[in-house]
């Protein structure tokens, strides 16, 4: 299995026989090299999407549209992007699971919004959601944009997640500090992968606060379009 960051929220996974790129925003985030694109998006098999805003969504339907990849998310997302924009989607709902090839992906809660603009207009596309996606004998838990909720206990119980990639860059998502209480309280995570920071000021920095929180699991930092092998 190969993890790689695309900067902010956005992963491109290679597990089992699929590529499954995670909220890949890559045109206008100041974390993403442009001449890495290509590359990023090579092989993609299908798209998830966690919610609808623009730095998750912005640059799926120009993926969707180069790659022919469907995009999978909550129905109504699911449903916009094919309207609005002629993709194929896959929409589900929260606790529901799919099948992609040999990899098993369920929609779970997450706490945060969902709204995307278009022509001027906001238009509320569904709800938050994270994603347990299963292979190779392991069980990743995208956390999705978040705060801590005490449903996490219930993931656990059912999905077990080896890999946890949280959000917790705060203002936004929870912080370093909360993302560490959530995988102490909730979790028996073997690797966690902090996301959704670094990308703008206002976000966290560093991850010390989550290393040195769980001194037992193995954070890895990632650096963008750096493979994490597990």
């Amino acid at each position: 299995m190969k993890i790689i960051w695309l900067g902010h929220s956005g992963f491109r996974i290679e597990i089992e026989d699929q590529v499954l790129l995670i909220d890949p925003w890559l045109s206008n985030n100041p974390s993403f090299p442009d001449e890495e694109r290509e590359r990023a998006i090579q092989g993609t098999t299908a798209i998830l999407m966690t919610h609808g805003h623009s730095d998750h969504i912005e640059d799926i339907p120009a993926i969707a549209s180069a790659t022919g990849a469907p995009v999978a998310g909550v129905y109504e997302l699911a449903e916009w992007m094919e309207k609005s924009h002629g993709l194929t989607g896959i929409g589900f709902g929260k606790g529901g699971t799919i099948r992609l090839g040999r990899v098993e992906v369920t929609l779970v809660n997450a706490v945060h919004s969902s709204s995307t603009h278009k022509d001027g207009q906001r238009h509320y596309v569904g709800v938050e959601a994270g994603f347990m996606i299963s292979g190779e004998g392991k069980t990743i838990y995208v956390s999705g944009d978040t705060d801590v909720m005490a449903d996490m206990e219930i993931f656990n119980d059912l999905h077990s997640p080896d890999i946890g990639l949280l959000s917790c860059g705060g203002y936004f998502t929870m912080d370093m500090r909360r993302a560490a209480y959530a995988a102490n309280k909730f979790f028996n995570f073997k690797t966690v992968i902090p996301c959704h920071y670094k990308t703008f000021p206002m976000l966290e920095q560093s991850a010390d606060v989550l290393i040195q929180a769980l001194p037992n699991v193995d954070v890895v930092e990632p650096e963008v379009m750096h493979s994490i092998d597990l």
